[in-house]
């Protein structure tokens, strides 16, 4: 067997259940010259092969599952069969909603670990994240040139997890002319997209289906957006009639983006305020002011990176949404957020219920929300489930 890994005794049961990681503890020993990114193929102590993946010295994670088929060759017919089936499980959805965002790859969860990728009207922006996905990106560029042959292909593997497996951040264009800049629409709303500079790959396609729940809730109401970031749950709420918008951001070039994506909806950027602070400091000055709102939307950035940052994030978490119940007025309106995978939905609905208990206010739970439908959870990877959101009532 060349190329190959050998786990420890009794280490197959997530494999034999189809969950795609293998982490260095699991492994006895390898077989064969193995070079950052290889395809190695992975067996169990009694020699019954698990799976194929990619070999990532680096990581705790050293292998991650390409295929449980061992007739299937990671070559690029590879790459073009799962993009394919990822484009084919969300066409539905993209023709019902017209959307001219989605996301199209959602590593793990379709099949292509570390790989995730999004679609801006004729951009398609991806992050590549591990070892696998570097060492294939020729491949994959390849694929998403046969399924989308009229879009450039930009390349925003720009973050710090790269360096776990041993990689430098890189941006790059890939393929054709990319713009710095797109726009999308989404349940009729337009949407300014910065390609190269955005947060992510550009902008937040997964609250689609909860900036549309917000807006069911804005008629009439005075309404603080904090962690605004380019303000389009604040579009999206100003244009089903809320009264006023205060954007809350530490970016101005967020909050500039914030005040166009108003301008392009033909909406009144009178009734909206772009105020540069941090949340948790602007929060408390409302508080001793005695400002008011009839509904605040809480989506801050991820507060969990790691477990043992836990304890502390959750900390974050309840005195954020405190502070935002304390300046609500009888009967208002909070949407509350975690995009953090490791804080899950029962620790979530905790800390809410000790930052009620803390801001000494009645909350009901009124309506659930989550990641919109582009960004599956596959049943072998719960891993994939990260956005949770509510929408509470502060008596």
């Amino acid at each position: 067997m060349s190329s190959s890994v050998i786990l420890q005794p009794e280490r197959e049961k997530s494999l034999l259940r189809k969950h795609p990681w293998v982490f260095s503890r699991a492994i006895r020993e390898t077989q064969g010259k193995l070079r950052s990114g290889d395809t190695v193929d992975v067996y169990s102590d009694a020699k019954q092969w698990l799976g194929r993946g990619a070999w990532s010295p680096e990581s705790q994670i050293q292998v991650r599952i390409w295929t449980w088929d061992q007739d299937e060759v990671i070559d690029n017919g590879f790459f073009l069969r799962r993009i394919e089936r990822a484009l084919a499980g969300r066409q539905l959805l993209i023709d019902q909603h017209q959307l001219s965002g989605f996301r199209l790859v959602a590593s793990e969860s379709d099949g292509l670990p570390g790989i995730t990728i999004d679609y801006y009207n004729g951009v398609l922006v991806c992050q590549l994240l591990t070892a696998g996905a570097e060492k294939h990106r020729s491949k994959i560029v390849w694929a998403l040139q046969k399924c989308f042959p009229d879009a450039s292909i930009y390349e925003r593997s720009d973050v710090a997890v790269r360096e776990k497996e041993g990689l430098q951040q890189v941006t790059q264009a890939l393929h054709g002319d990319v713009p710095d800049e797109v726009t999308i629409s989404e349940n009729g709303v337009n949407i300014l997209v910065d390609i190269k500079q955005g947060h992510k790959t550009g902008f937040y396609l997964d609250q689609r289906d909860n900036r549309a729940i917000a807006a069911g809730y804005a008629k009439g109401k005075d309404i603080l957006n904090c962690f605004s970031y380019t303000g389009t749950f604040g579009s999206y709420c100003l244009a089903a009639g809320a009264r006023h918008i205060t954007h809350l951001d530490v970016s101005d070039l967020a909050l500039n983006t914030a005040r166009r994506n108003t301008e392009i909806n033909q909406l009144d950027t009178s009734q909206c305020d772009f105020i540069n602070k941090d949340v948790f400091e602007a929060l408390r000055e409302y508080r001793d002011q005695g400002r008011y709102f009839d509904m605040i939307v809480l989506d801050p950035p991820k507060f969990v990176d790691s477990k043992a940052s836990l304890n502390r994030a959750c900390r974050g978490y309840k005195d954020i949404n405190m502070l935002a119940m304390q300046i609500l007025k009888p009967d208002g309106i909070l949407l509350t957020f975690s995009c953090s995978g490791l804080m899950t939905t029962d620790l979530f609905n905790k800390v809410v219920a000790d930052a009620a208990l803390d801001a000494g206010r009645e909350v009901q739970y009124i309506q659930r929300m989550t990641q919109a439908a582009d960004h599956p959870i596959s049943s072998a990877f719960p891993e994939g489930f990260y956005l949770k959101g509510m929408v509470c009532r502060v008596l």
